[in-house]
């Protein structure tokens, strides 16, 4: 048995619980970590299998899912090809896009209790705490890549992470495995790249044992980051606002940047956010003291974190919505520019059809029982409705008439068209 067949026999009993499931993607270590497993008969008694994600941004991309898809069938493994959009449009860089992508798909695709396991290694640690020192990262982000952490519906498991990436090379070498060879992997322009081709091999040549001495300062940095995270998790637990996800902003603003700074993005992540900037951060804790009036946004690629009556409020980035949009509706379950939708409650058919659009300015209704007529933007004022929602807010109209208003408010027109029914409005966000 090999060294490698060897640290994954260990690993899998320290680790009994779990269904497996490798992310393989055709290059050097996810091929020795698929093939080595492989070897062993506990791990087909696990439910052994593969993912091989697809990103589609290479000519051959397809015949490296084919490649891959063979390969572990004759390891009698099979294998899952799962094809992903990459959408780098909203300030992505391209690598990042990938991740992002290649990790929802992975997310999606677990089963319950299962594993994902990757094949990380403890060069790959090393240049992950460069890569972080680089961006300014505290004692989280030096701590490196968790060897376990929640996935979807499962775990997602480094059982590499402590080896060398010789070990995973020699193994390839020795099986004559074949591999991917992905040419964006030597592109010096990705910060990874640059690191590992460049960087590194420097460190070594002065400091031999480089890799051995970033590797345990990360340790170090991660035992300090679990002991803050006591911490800073019962101060989050006393500013979540578990109803509807909000964070207590002059709560938030008063602790020390050692709690503040991972609380926040502890707070994003379990929202599917990714975390901000230096610059980024700073931005949101100045407008925690916005006056009263004000409805401050900080955007960066992929989340958007608004403060709003005091507290801090995440959102992915939301759609842009044409103001013009309108539909004809009878009931029927109808989906909403920004991702909501809008149905009946109980189901039925409008025997007068209403015209659901969006705000676009000056809007009144009298609501049903209310002497006065009300401005919209006041109804929205007094109710609480949060102002990202306001502007995919359902309007109902007949004969060119605001006769409702989502699920909150009909006038005595409204209430007659409607009948015994009621819309039931779930916003996307």
């Amino acid at each position: 048995m090999t060294k490698l067949v060897e640290t994954l026999s260990r690993a899998l009993r320290e680790q009994p619980q779990g269904a497996l499931c490798v992310a393989y993607s055709g290059g050097p270590d996810s091929t020795a970590l698929l093939h080595a497993l492989a070897q062993l008969p506990e791990a087909h008694a696990r439910g052994l299998r593969a993912l091989h994600v697809d990103h589609r941004l290479h000519p051959d991309s397809h015949a490296w899912a084919e490649h891959c898809r063979q390969l572990a069938q004759e390891w009698g493994v099979a294998c899952l090809v799962l094809r992903v959009d990459v959408d780098h449009a909203r300030g992505y860089g391209l690598e990042a896009a990938a991740r992002d992508a290649r990790y929802r798909a992975f997310a999606a695709s677990l089963q319950k209790g299962e594993r994902l396991l990757l094949a990380h290694h403890r060069d790959d640690q090393a240049e992950t705490v460069l890569l972080k020192l680089l961006r300014g990262a505290g004692p989280e982000g030096l701590g490196g890549m968790r060897q376990t952490r929640r996935l979807g519906d499962g775990v997602l498991w480094r059982p590499l992470i402590d080896t060398p990436r010789d070990v995973l090379r020699r193994y390839v070498e020795q099986h004559q495995l074949p591999t991917i060879d992905d040419p964006s992997n030597n592109d010096a322009r990705l910060s990874r790249n640059f690191l590992r081709h460049d960087i590194l091999p420097r460190l070594g040549q002065h400091w031999p044992q480089a890799v051995d001495s970033i590797v345990h300062s990360a340790s170090l940095h991660r035992a300090a980051s679990e002991a803050l995270a006591h911490q800073w998790r019962a101060e989050q637990a006393r500013l979540l606002d578990t109803a509807n996800g909000s964070l207590e902003a002059s709560g938030w603003l008063a602790l020390s940047p050692a709690l503040r700074h991972p609380l926040l993005d502890d707070w994003l992540h379990s929202r599917g956010l990714p975390a901000p900037t230096t610059a980024q951060r700073e931005q949101i804790e100045r407008q925690c003291v916005a006056r009263d009036g004000q409805l401050p946004c900080i955007r960066w690629p992929g989340a958007e974190v608004h403060v709003w009556k005091g507290r801090l409020w995440a959102l992915p980035p939301q759609p842009v919505i044409d103001p013009q949009w309108q539909a004809i509706w009878q009931g029927e379950p109808l989906a909403l520019p920004d991702g909501g939708s809008l149905m009946l409650d109980p189901p039925a058919r409008l025997a007068t059809p209403l015209i659901v659009r969006l705000r676009r300015g000056g809007e009144h209704l009298r609501p049903a029982g209310d002497p006065h007529t009300r401005e919209l933007r006041d109804l929205f004022q007094q109710s609480g409705m949060p102002p990202w929602r306001r502007s995919a807010c359902p309007l109902f109209f007949a004969e060119g008439e605001l006769v409702g208003v989502g699920d909150r408010w009909f006038s005595a027109q409204g209430m007659a068209l409607l009948g015994e029914a009621r819309p039931r409005w779930q916003p996307a966000w």
